[in-house]
């Protein structure tokens, strides 16, 4: 099955360590990218460029540039696969975390017919009803039970 791992970059350790067990189940996956180039078009990593963006506010339009690029360029792998895996981790105090750009993935694989499946439970937060409405696989933690 060809799957796009989503979550927040925060995970980008553990969306490596997913996408190489999914391979190893016969799974072809797709990932956010490994790096993006910054405002002078130099190449950084994605884990650096998400800790330059949480502290950047709305003053440097290249850091939401390349967001919006991401972005959509996420989208893209979304709408070509056959479903998604979200990793939810703890993250901000919330057990199986799921944050905002995520949650339009979500919407868009649902939208699309994809199979959502999740990784860990689903979080206690406001929008819960409709996680619980696009009907999500929870995993449980067990990448085996990808079907």
């Amino acid at each position: 099955m060809k799957i796009t791992i989503c979550g927040s970059i925060a995970f980008f350790k553990e969306m490596k360590e997913s996408a190489k067990n999914l391979e190893d189940l016969g799974h072809e996956v797709l990932l956010p990218p490994v790096e993006v180039s910054d405002g002078a078009g130099k190449a950084m990593s994605v884990e650096k460029y998400y800790e330059l963006r949480k502290g950047s506010g709305d003053k440097e339009d290249w850091v939401w540039d390349t967001k919006e690029r991401a972005m959509r360029d996420h989208f893209e792998k979304v709408m070509i696969s056959e479903a998604i895996l979200v990793l939810n981790y703890r993250k901000n105090n919330i057990d199986g975390y799921i944050g905002a750009n995520t949650f339009l993935e979500m919407g868009l694989a649902f939208h699309n017919r994809k199979k959502i499946f999740l990784l860990n439970r689903i979080p206690d937060v406001s929008f819960g009803e409709e996680i619980l409405g696009m009907k999500p696989i929870i995993l449980n933690g067990d990448l085996t039970k990808i079907k």
